[in-house]
């Protein structure tokens, strides 16, 4: 590692050169001691010490160069290299790469625990340079963008061990497992502790979905999924793979002796004063495990209905379909498109106290006050059907099934709805016509269908552009057209939108997503068709004749009011 540059300590320099008095010091650090912040902070926002003595006393006692980091422009691959966290937390700036040398600006750089937890991140030498505070304040704002009022080891200080799982079910008996007491001595090292932290907390504050820990040969490398793309973070050095995934299922109740089948935990931390759960699943790989943890922010969670932004019509026949006695309401789309956020956003509006609510999942997401929630245990045999069959025997009025994964399941939803409740659950199909074909593929018969199904709904999430770097454009008619944009009489005029990306969306041009969604009604016109067991194709000719929406026209809505971009549109639905 590069360099510890010190000779003598700070506060001995300071009080040779008659900078500070005895009594200011003593002051500044028994606060240091207490609350942990900076020295040399304290020293400066008391006003007893300014910025400029302190770089000139570092600069002239300790040899160590002084720049000017204002109007710097630093690459994004540079400032990628060190968490916005930790740059806040150390008023610190990445300044060049160099090799295997990472040039750092520091307010402090005598700061050896700063210097240490950075190399541990990185893997780099680091040489540091001084730089004035207010200069890297501003620096760091500006290139990294935002302001966070709370910074990663503030959190981790006051929430160090809040709501962490402990091990559970470790099995030794194999003759070729590894040495467990030594893995689980190296996962309780504070430093392994605090690089699973900043990872998380990384993924915490960039608003991501999931974390992804992958294993290559000589590389362990963290993604984050962030409005849904995968973008990489900080590499953690290779030789603590063992220790940091052997931390990961410590904290999610896992086998740490356990390395050849996958394994699937929950984790719970505090961030900001709440809670978060972690859904932690491990798979092997060639190069050892692959590990994922999926954020459930509670605190994130839309319940409002309204609040999710449909468009008139599919909010229409939505809630319609909501005040039905009895029925079923299927959600489908791909993985990651926000269907349950809807289905327990539609639980949140039917929830009151005259209502029995009762949900099956795999697992259970979040949780929600005044439901019912049920947990589906495949190991023991009580799956979604057979968790579904004993839920009816509980006098509900609605049920929420998490997934129609097969046959047996649709069978008993279908009964279920027909026997007066209202039944919500997800489908996997490509468009809302196609919910009737799949359930006729899946052994239901069609008349049950077409007796049972209230509503069908297809969800996508398309990226919100930037409010910061948006800017209006002119789309000529021919692009219209070739989109299949026609006029909204909800909408006076549109108003197409692009962004260059600025330091608020990390120059991607969006921040944020937003949910688009078609909803088709079981309109009578449609019941023949299903009888006839037609395509989804026929289905969807009909259902727009009776007034349906489809994905396409409605994402091209929200280009229109400027909300997302006609890039998005097509990105992410068909032409009809």
């Amino acid at each position: 590692m590069a360099t510890n540059p010190q000779r003598k300590r700070l506060p001995d320099m300071l009080l040779d050169e008659e900078l500070v008095t005895q009594g200011q010091l003593t002051e500044c650090m028994e606060v240091h001691r207490v609350t942990g912040q900076s020295l040399t902070t304290l020293l400066v926002e008391k006003g007893y010490l300014s910025e400029e003595d302190l770089v000139i006393t570092l600069t002239e006692n300790v040899g160590i160069p002084h720049i000017r980091v204002s109007n710097y422009n630093i690459p994004r691959e540079v400032l990628n290299v060190v968490p916005e966290m930790l740059a806040r937390q150390y008023q610190m700036l990445p300044v060049s790469i160099t090799g295997e040398v990472l040039t750092l600006a520091m307010a402090d750089p005598l700061n050896i625990m700063a210097i240490d937890d950075l190399h541990l991140v990185t893997s780099y030498q680091i040489e540091p340079v001084v730089a004035i505070m207010s200069d890297l304040k501003e620096a760091v704002d500006r290139l990294y963008g935002g302001d966070k009022a709370e910074t990663l080891f503030d959190t981790l200080a006051h929430n160090q061990d809040d709501g962490i799982a402990d091990l559970e079910g470790a099995d030794d008996d194999d003759d070729d497992v590894e040495n467990v007491d030594v893995l689980s001595e190296g996962a309780e090292e504070e430093p392994v502790k605090n690089l699973v932290r900043l990872i998380i907390y990384n993924g915490l504050e960039r608003d991501a979905s999931d974390i992804h820990i992958e294993p290559f040969e000589n590389e362990l490398r963290v993604r984050y999924r962030v409005d849904g793309n995968l973008e990489k973070g900080p590499a953690p050095p290779k030789k603590l793979q063992p220790n940091l995934v052997a931390r990961l299922k410590i904290v999610s109740g896992c086998r740490i002796d356990e390395h050849r089948l996958p394994q699937d935990g929950r984790a719970r931390m505090r961030y900001q004063g709440r809670d978060i759960d972690f859904r932690v699943a491990f798979l092997p790989c060639k190069y050892g495990e692959k590990v994922v943890l999926r954020i459930l922010d509670q605190g994130s969670l839309t319940l409002d209905l309204e609040g999710l932004g449909f468009e008139p019509q599919p909010m229409k026949v939505f809630t319609e379909a909501l005040s039905l006695p009895h029925g079923m309401v299927l959600m489908t789309g791909p993985t990651g498109s926000g269907k349950t956020t809807t289905l327990y956003s539609a639980l949140h509006k039917l929830n009151k106290i005259t209502t029995n609510l009762v949900t099956v999942e795999d697992p259970i997401e979040y949780e929600l006050f005044g439901v019912n929630q049920v947990q589906v245990k495949q190991a023991i045999g009580f799956t979604f059907a057979s968790a579904l069959r004993q839920i009816l025997r509980q006098d509900p009025d609605v049920v929420m099934v998490g997934e129609i994964r097969d046959g047996e399941t649709a069978d008993v939803a279908v009964k279920a709805a027909l026997t007066g409740h209202l039944v919500l659950s997800t489908l996997h199909t490509n468009d809302a016509a196609g919910v009737y074909p799949r359930l006729i593929d899946m052994g239901v018969e069609p008349f049950l269908v077409q007796s049972s199904v209230a509503l069908a709904a297809a969800q996508r999430l398309l990226k919100r552009v930037c409010s910061e770097c948006k800017e209006p454009i002119t789309v000529p008619q021919d692009v219209l057209a070739r989109h299949q944009y026609k006029p909204f009489d909800y909408l006076e005029k549109p108003n197409f939108v692009r962004a260059d990306g600025c330091s608020k969306c990390k120059d991607t041009g969006y921040k944020g997503r937003v949910a688009v969604i078609e909803a088709m009604r079981n309109w009578p016109e449609l019941q023949p068709l299903i009888l006839g067991r037609r395509s989804g194709q026929e289905i969807k000719e009909m259902a727009i004749k009776c007034g349906m929406k489809t994905l396409r026209q409605n994402a091209l809505a929200k280009a229109a009011q400027g909300i997302t971009t006609l890039e998005q549109v097509m990105d992410h639905t068909m032409l009809d």
